[in-house]
């Protein structure tokens, strides 16, 4: 007989607070209404971000893999967090130096981790207003400051 949820002419109110109530409890739902993405994450909610390189480190990979990764530290120019960036293909290092100017995007998980990295949410994509990718395939060269 029972199945657990009113039903009948006048059961609507009684579902959508019920609805209302429980949606809480999803995980994205409640990221997205409660506006976290924008207080918390560094980025405020946008999809890139310009900053200035402090240092550049390696970060060794998790098991069973085993290489070390070049990675960034960078401080966001739009509220001065620092965050750890990686710097992605082969050599691509050695286009960045200190105290330049890059663009950094999500890694691709939405404000998490990716693969062996520990704890590296952000990639590089331009270095000094110039795509990354456009170096590495020398098809422009970085300006000179």
């Amino acid at each position: 007989m029972g199945c657990g949820k009113p039903r009948g002419i006048n059961a609507a109110r009684k579902l959508r607070n019920s609805r209302r109530e429980n949606r809480w409890a999803d995980k994205d739902y409640k990221k997205r209404a409660a506006g976290t993405a924008y207080k918390s994450s560094p980025f405020r909610g946008a999809s890139h971000a310009k900053g200035i390189v402090l240092d550049k480190y390696g970060v060794g990979s998790k098991q069973p893999n085993s290489a070390i990764r070049k990675c960034l530290r960078v401080q966001l120019v739009k509220n001065g967090k620092k965050v750890s960036a990686f710097v992605p293909r082969d050599g691509c290092l050695n286009f960045i130096e200190e105290n330049d100017e890059v663009l950094l995007s999500g890694f691709g998980r939405s404000g998490h981790a990716v693969g062996d990295l520990p704890g590296i949410r952000f990639k590089v994509v331009k270095v000094a207003g110039v795509s990354l990718l456009a170096l590495y395939k020398e098809k422009k060269e970085k300006p000179r400051s």
